[in-house]
């Protein structure tokens, strides 16, 4: 059995921004070492290497998987790249913590799952709003039945980069104006942001979503509908209804007009004893209860919530035996097959659906 001594040598595929936050947390662990990185731009790879004091650059995949000499992957690929990227690592018995989303549909998400599964490794999802404290002390509460059985919910993701210039002009900067365009590889705010939504919404409430009813909006920001080589076509704006496996009806929504909040999620429970609201609004946690016997009064208290461990910490702990793999590959196809359901939604005029299980 593998313990808290075990060593853990990690590689870093693909060497692009986000990578560099995989890389500082992972070496920042006792017992860890990133010990390589892949990309096939030379330049890159050298700078990132040199930079982290990493000793091992590839290419390719294929090379690195030919040394073997790792035992998990941080796959911070595009995400088209992620199920190609990720199935010959878990054939090579490697354990993979995946950015978000796991796949770019279910197919592909399922197919990743089950391989997971079957070899017995360890696949996470790097779904970042899991290191928020309140959030996780919020799904405790509703797990111990501190407001009873929930029957209500509403969940919002809040941007506001298509209103003001605090990351940057989008009508300028290509890093934003991809995120506008189908045919530049964006599903819009919902493929964007929805996986996060979904998961922050769900895990708190301690229940997948059963059925949905989604409807996508596009707005027009531009003479044409397009700048430059950019259509700007993808989904601005997402609302659903959805009722989760436990009973609980609810709101889903994100935008990127969301004028005065840069990056907030706010989420909402309801049950038959009390109710909680948590927030997370410019990185900033807040968490608030109301139960008997302020029910009457309506009167809020604010809780206070332990610190918790990263992702990155979880999923080291997962390969030592020390913790259970959260959120794994499992959570994250439940997440690919709302995903999928909500734009199957709205191309039928927001019909509910009921999710595969």
């Amino acid at each position: 059995m593998a313990n808290e001594a075990t060593p853990v040598r990690i590689l870093i595929l693909g060497t692009g921004n986000m990578a560099r936050t995989h890389v500082t947390a992972f070496q920042s662990i006792p017992g860890v070492s990133v010990v390589a990185g892949v990309d096939q731009r030379g330049d890159v790879l050298a700078d990132f290497c040199r930079e982290y004091d990493i000793p091992n650059g590839f290419a390719t995949l294929e090379a690195a998987i030919a040394w073997g000499e790792f035992d998990a992957v941080a796959n911070v690929t595009p995400d088209a790249a992620h199920h190609p990227t990720t199935l010959p690592l878990l054939k090579a018995g490697k354990h993979v913590l995946c950015e978000k989303p796991l796949a770019t549909n279910a197919g592909d998400a399922t197919e990743m799952a089950e391989m997971a599964r079957s070899m017995g490794l360890v696949g996470m999802v790097n779904l970042s709003y899991r290191n928020v404290a309140v959030l996780q002390e919020a799904a405790r509460l509703v797990a111990a039945g501190e407001i009873g059985a929930l029957r209500h919910f509403e969940a919002s993701y809040l941007q506001s980069w298509l209103t003001q210039p605090a990351w940057g002009d989008w009508r300028t900067e290509s890093q934003w104006l991809w995120r506008l365009s189908t045919e530049h590889g964006s599903k819009g705010v919902l493929g964007d942001v929805g996986i996060h939504i979904f998961d922050f919404a769900t895990y708190a409430a301690g229940s997948p979503i059963r059925d949905l009813s989604c409807r996508l909006k596009t707005f027009h920001k531009a003479e044409g509908d397009r700048i430059g080589e950019y259509p700007l076509d993808a989904n601005d704006s997402f609302t659903l209804q959805a009722e989760l496996e436990n009973g609980a009806l609810g709101t889903i929504s994100a935008t990127r007009f969301a004028s005065g909040h840069l990056n907030d999620l706010r989420l909402r429970l309801y049950g038959d004893k009390g109710g909680l609201e948590v927030l997370f609004e410019k990185q900033v946690e807040t968490l608030r209860i109301c139960r008997d016997p302020d029910l009457k009064e309506a009167r809020w208290s604010e809780l206070k919530a332990p610190p918790v461990q990263t992702v990155y910490e979880r999923f080291v702990e997962a390969i030592q035996g020390n913790t259970t793999p959260e959120p794994d590959f499992d959570q994250g196809l439940r997440l690919q097959v709302a995903l999928d359901a909500s734009e199957e939604s709205h191309l039928q005029n927001g019909r509910f659906l009921t999710l595969a299980s």
